[in-house]
């Protein structure tokens, strides 16, 4: 990464929000196996191994720099002074040295906030476990990544087999540019303030107005004259886009149906909605993807409305346990990814829902259909927006930077969250993963259970990741609002059986059976 490319507004946000008791990084907990009479050092092989394949994501490498006088994005640049010693650790697991123990430590280190000195990841590898196993916690700033390249991060990091593959070696680099000066830095600003909600490729080719290319005052004021007329011309040309897409949202809001559907969606305050403290409890557990996409199928609807229902069904087994569950339906905020199909850049493509998650139905398989009516509504009331968010993702103010920290600070600190309606009451989130086996450094990767992000008003975070033949759940909460939320792990797989039994064909008539 020679040449600086600045956030956009999207990836930029998760630095301003991040504040000490809510850290803006996600990452995973991965469980891996020795082969039989290993006697190899798995920590230094796998060190090496992310070592030489460093240039396929340069992200790794990239730290942040900011503008001057934090006035706009920061860019990311490559960091000339890295050090793989301060991103990959050996740790220490104590007695038993078993999962248990490790996602107690896990919860406790995601609470740390990252080194914004230095690239914005770390991995923490935890040997000498149970049955010859290993543990690998990873972290990665917001920021740097969403969901859909983290898949892409993780083909990066594994192998098909238990012999890593040979990578080509990096191509020479380029030379980097000469430091630009606060003057140059501050027009790139202006001129990104009206240029980045708007798509470039929508101007007219054919207009190439003339510049001066010269950087005394009367030269400089020529060509910004220039760059107004071209954005002007971009700004009109996106225009159709823009309206169409702010007219159906309109039209959405204006039919009684939808509005029935908004009111739905409102969310009720929950003792899982409060403002959270610098500590965090992770806990992480799998069930059969297969079965659980039988179970979509036999339902009528899809993977993602399972993954719902689980979560609907632990939540409200947790509050019901509590004596707190209101009775009105909770809703979850569901990430939707916008990347296309082998777009692998390391930035944050996403969009968001809310669905409401039939928490006041009792009934396993009318909560379920619930659900997926709920979900297919959600769909239709957000599809207007997602036309808008590759324009407002990329938004730049100017001192936005130091106005939404501010913001963000004043928030955590007067605990608004304690007395504010929730805007969604949990997060919960599906990751499509690889179906085959996988190895780093020569061991097989059993598990990756994902390790996401509390909010305040949010505590509770679900997000799942598929692998084989397995989704692992990786939940993520406050620990002053859960102190230990293996309890909503124990619950899901007595929520599956339920599922499952509710959907299962009746049993077959035994005079028939005999004949």
């Amino acid at each position: 990464m020679s040449d600086a490319r600045k956030l956009s507004s999207l990836d930029a946000s998760f630095l301003y929000l991040e504040t000490p008791e809510m850290p803006m990084h996600v990452g995973s907990m991965a469980i891996f196996r020795l082969p039989e009479g290993y006697k190899g050092d798995f920590f230094e092989e796998f060190k090496a191994m992310i070592a030489s394949r460093l240039h396929i994501a340069p992200i790794l490498k990239a730290r942040l720099q900011k503008a001057p006088l934090d006035i706009d994005h920061p860019s990311w640049v490559e960091d000339d002074q890295f050090d793989i010693d301060r991103h990959i650790f050996l740790a220490s697991l104590p007695q038993p040295r078993d999962r248990a123990t490790l996602e107690r430590i896990v919860g406790w280190m995601h609470a740390k906030l990252l080194n914004r000195a230095r690239p914005l990841w770390e991995f923490y590898v935890f040997e000498g476990m149970k049955d010859n196993e290993v543990g690998l916690y990873s972290k990665m700033h917001h920021a740097c990544i969403d969901g859909g390249a983290g898949a892409a991060l993780t083909s990066m990091i594994y192998d098909l087999t238990p012999v890593p593959r040979e990578v080509d070696p990096p191509t020479a680099k380029k030379v980097a540019p000469e430091p630009r000066d606060i003057a140059a830095n501050l027009i790139d600003a202006y001129q990104q303030l009206w240029t980045q909600p708007f798509d470039a490729a929508a101007a007219p080719k054919s207009l190439e107005l003339p510049r001066s290319g010269k950087s005394d005052l009367g030269s400089i004021l020529f060509d910004n004259a220039m760059f107004q007329i071209e954005s002007a011309v971009k700004f009109a040309s996106s225009m159709p886009t823009v309206l169409k897409s702010l007219s159906d949202v309109v039209a959405k809001v204006a039919d009684p149906k939808s509005r029935e559907s908004l009111q739905s969606m409102a969310s009720p305050p929950t003792i899982l909605n409060k403002a959270i403290s610098s500590e965090r409890s992770f806990a992480g557990t799998s069930i059969s993807l297969s079965r659980a996409k039988a179970l979509a199928k036999a339902s009528g609807g899809k993977l993602n409305d399972v993954v719902l229902a689980l979560a609907s069904g632990v939540v409200r087994r947790y509050l019901i346990s509590q004596g707190a569950l209101p009775n009105k339906s909770l809703t979850a905020g569901v990430p939707i990814s916008l990347r296309e199909e082998g777009n692998a850049e390391s930035n944050n493509q996403v969009f968001g829902m809310i669905c409401s998650i039939a928490t006041d139905v009792e009934d396993p398989r009318k909560r379920l259909e619930t659900i997926i009516a709920q979900s297919t509504k959600s769909k239709e009331m957000s599809h207007p927006l997602r036309a808008l968010m590759p324009q407002v993702s990329n938004i730049s103010l100017l001192g936005a930077p130091i106005l939404v920290q501010i913001l963000a600070l004043l928030y955590s600190r007067s605990d608004l969250s304690n007395v504010l309606p929730p805007g969604t009451n949990i997060t919960v989130s599906n990751v499509p993963g690889p179906r085959q086996t996988l190895y780093a450094a020569g061991a097989e990767l059993l598990h990756i259970f994902p390790v996401s992000i509390s909010t305040h008003g949010i505590a509770l975070n679900i997000t799942v990741q598929s692998y084989r033949d397995q989704l692992d759940f990786g939940f993520i909460v406050g620990a002053n609002i859960i102190p230990h939320v293996q309890v909503l792990c124990d619950m899901l797989p007595l929520e599956f059986d339920a599922l499952e039994a509710a959907f299962a064909p009746p049993p077959a008539d035994i005079k028939g059976a005999a004949e």
